[in-house]
């Protein structure tokens, strides 16, 4: 399978940050990625793949490269062939309670610690995670291993399926066109809405709002379920 020409990525993925812990005798090499930490609303969702050591190509890339239809595709293609995965929320209350960052790193661990045959090393995007297994974080870990590229595969495509539940759960602020962050729209729903429960009332433009509302605006209905 292969990339129509609109979309061929500058940079392909290959298998040399996993080479670096096969040759210490870690094969299971679980690649992790997340979807919105800059988001306003919603979750953020981090995936952990571990893929087959075959240095074999895939079609897998950095999910921010990809149309939506290519990252639906390539995201059931990474489910199929992966030999263990895991997709974990963190949602609005757990980042005001740990911070964003805090928040990634338990859902990190969360997704991690489901994997079936267990990760013998990590390899992240820059997500210096605090493991005992041996860790590689490179910077565009997304963009230039497949195994961190899949995990960024699902990470976004099931952070998007959730923020399109939302959208219905809460109509009028567009969850579904801008999946919670901060497009001129979503800042106009603010405005005139309020702010929903699934909004991070610790993200400054929330908290600016609700500092002026004296923290009302609140809607009344029910959190979904973050399973």
């Amino acid at each position: 399978m292969s990339l129509p020409p609109t979309h061929v990525a500058a940079v392909t993925p290959d298998w040399a940050f996993e080479r670096e812990h096969w040759r210490r005798g870690h094969f299971r090499v679980a690649g992790v990625d997340e979807a919105g930490r800059g988001a306003w609303a919603g979750p953020v969702t981090v995936a952990a793949v571990i893929l087959p050591g075959s240095a074999q190509d895939y079609p897998f890339r950095d999910s921010k490269q990809l149309s939506a239809a290519q990252r639906d595709r390539f995201a059931q293609e990474v489910r199929r062939v992966a030999l263990a995965w895991a997709v974990e929320h963190a949602w609005p209350e757990e980042i005001g309670r740990l911070n964003i960052l805090g928040a990634t790193h338990a859902a990190a661990h969360r997704a991690l610690e489901r994997l079936d045959p267990p990760p013998q090393a990590l390899l992240t995007d820059y997500l210096r995670l605090r493991t005992p297994l041996p860790l590689s974080a490179p910077p565009r870990a997304d963009a230039l291993s497949y195994t961190v590229a899949a995990a960024s595969l699902l990470a976004k495509t099931e952070r998007d399926r959730v923020m399109t539940e939302l959208d219905r759960e809460y109509p009028g602020y567009g969850f579904a066109a801008h999946k919670g962050y901060g497009a001129p729209a979503h800042r106009a729903a603010l405005a005139d809405l309020g702010v929903s429960p699934v909004h991070r009332r610790s993200f400054a433009p929330v908290a600016r709002l609700l500092a002026g509302s004296g923290g009302g605006g609140l809607l009344a209905q029910p959190r979904p379920d973050p399973r």
